[in-house]
C-alpha cells in the first residue's frame, strides 16, 4: 500500500486491526475513496506488469484483511470494542458481538466491479472466513462460539454469492486461525466454513497460513490443520511453503484439491531469483499434479516495500514460466 495512502509505520507497529483503524489513512475522508481507487489501479497495473495471470485489487481499501467485512455486520458493537487474544497470545481490541450476526448489505461488491472494469485478466477477491472472524470477536450474545461461527458463515455465504454475481472469477476465504487453533477448528470451524460455501457454484479457495511474517516471527515447520480440508467444499487450498520450508509431502493428503502453492518468502527482503522460485515449485510438483497447482506468494505482501513486492511478484511469474516450459 502506498505511503501516501496509509501510514505504513503505524500499520507495521501494531497487530492487524480487528476494529476500524481510520487513523491509519493519510488522506482526508472526503478524498479517501478516490485515493483508494487510484491506489487500486496502481496495484492492478503492477500485477499485470509483473506477469501475473490472476489479479486482485491489492486490498487497498482495507486496514486489514478481515476488519472491513467483520465491522460491517449487524450484531456487532464497533464503538465499544471487546478484547480477544490474537494468534500470538496478546490481547487485541476486537468487535464485540451484542446481537445476532447478519449481513446488512454487500461489503465488497463494488470492489469487484471496479477490479473487473480495469483488467481483462482473471480476478480474485478475498473475504475473511467465518471461523477466523469468530476468533477475532468478543462474544457477549451467543450461547456458544460454534453458534456464532455459523451465523458468521451465513453472512459470508451471502457475500460470496454476490461477489460471483458481480464478476469475480475466484473468491478466497482467509482462515488463518484454523492453523492457530486446530482443536476448535476441527470441532466446528470446518462446519462453519462449509456452511459459508453452501450452494456456491463459483471457483472458491481457502487460505491458511502461519501469520504475516512481519508480525509473527516464530514459524512451525508444518501445518497443524491441513489434511482436514479434504472434507471442505472449497476447490482450492492456499498454503505457504517458502517461509517455513514446508515438507510438501503433506500435499498428498489433498489429492482432489487445487493447491495454491506459496513460493515467496515474505520474511526475507531479498528478492528471489526466478530459479529459486522454480525450485520451490518443483518441490510441490513432487507431491501434486501440475494441473492442480497455482503459484502464489506465501501470504499477503501488505508489509513489504512496494519495490520489493513488485520484484518478488515478477520473480514468481518468471519462475513459473521456467517450470511451465519444462513441463511442456
Amino acid at each position: 500500500m502506498p505511503q501516501w495512502l496509509i501510514n505504513r509505520d503505524k500499520l507495521a507497529g501494531r497487530f492487524p486491526p480487528r476494529t476500524r483503524a481510520r487513523e491509519l489513512w493519510r488522506v482526508d475522508p472526503e478524498f479517501l475513496e478516490e485515493a483508494q481507487n487510484d491506489a487500486t489501479l496502481l496495484a492492478i497495473r503492477d500485477q499485470e506488469r509483473a506477469g501475473l495471470d490472476i489479479i486482485t485489487d491489492g486490498e487497498q481499501r482495507r486496514e486489514s484483511y478481515s476488519n472491513r467485512f467483520a465491522t460491517a455486520l449487524e450484531g456487532v458493537d464497533i464503538d465499544n470494542p471487546g478484547t480477544a487474544l490474537d494468534r500470538s497470545g496478546h490481547p487485541n481490541p476486537v468487535p464485540r458481538v451484542v446481537g445476532k450476526i447478519r449481513r446488512k448489505h454487500a461489503v465488497e461488491v463494488e470492489d469487484v466491479k471496479f477490479l473487473r472494469a480495469n483488467t481483462d485478466r482473471r480476478i480474485k477477491i478475498t473475504v475473511p472466513g467465518p471461523y477466523t472472524m469468530s476468533q477475532q470477536a468478543q462474544n457477549d450474545f451467543y450461547d456458544s462460539e460454534a453458534e456464532m461461527a455459523m451465523d458468521y458463515a451465513a453472512a459470508v455465504n451471502e457475500e460470496v454469492r454476490d461477489l460471483f454475481e458481480a464478476g469475480a472469477d475466484i473468491v478466497q476465504l482467509d482462515e488463518p486461525y484454523m492453523q492457530a487453533r486446530p482443536q476448535t477448528a476441527e470441532e466446528y470451524g470446518l462446519d462453519a466454513l462449509n456452511r459459508a460455501l453452501d450452494g456456491v457454484t463459483g471457483e472458491t479457495a481457502v487460505h491458511i497460513c502461519f501469520g504475516y511474517a512481519a508480525i509473527i516471527h516464530e514459524r512451525p515447520e508444518g501445518y497443524s490443520f491441513l489434511p482436514q480440508f479434504s472434507a471442505c467444499k472449497c476447490n482450492a487450498v492456499s498454503i505457504e511453503t517458502a517461509q517455513s520450508n514446508l515438507d510438501c509431502s503433506v500435499l498428498e493428503t489433498l489429492p482432489d484439491k487445487t493447491i495454491i502453492l506459496g513460493v515467496l518468502d515474505l520474511s526475507d527482503m531479498t528478492v528471489e531469483t526466478p530459479d529459486v522460485v522454480a525450485e520451490r515449485i518443483r518441490k510441490g510438483l513432487k507431491h501434486h499434479p501440475a494441473d492442480k497447482i497455482v503459484v502464489a506468494p506465501d501470504c499477503g505482501l501488505k508489509y513489504l516495500p512496494r519495490d520489493i513486492a513488485y520484484g518478488k511478484m515478477k520473480a514468481m511469474a518468471d519462475g513459473a514460466a521456467i517450470v511451465r516450459k519444462e513441463l511442456q
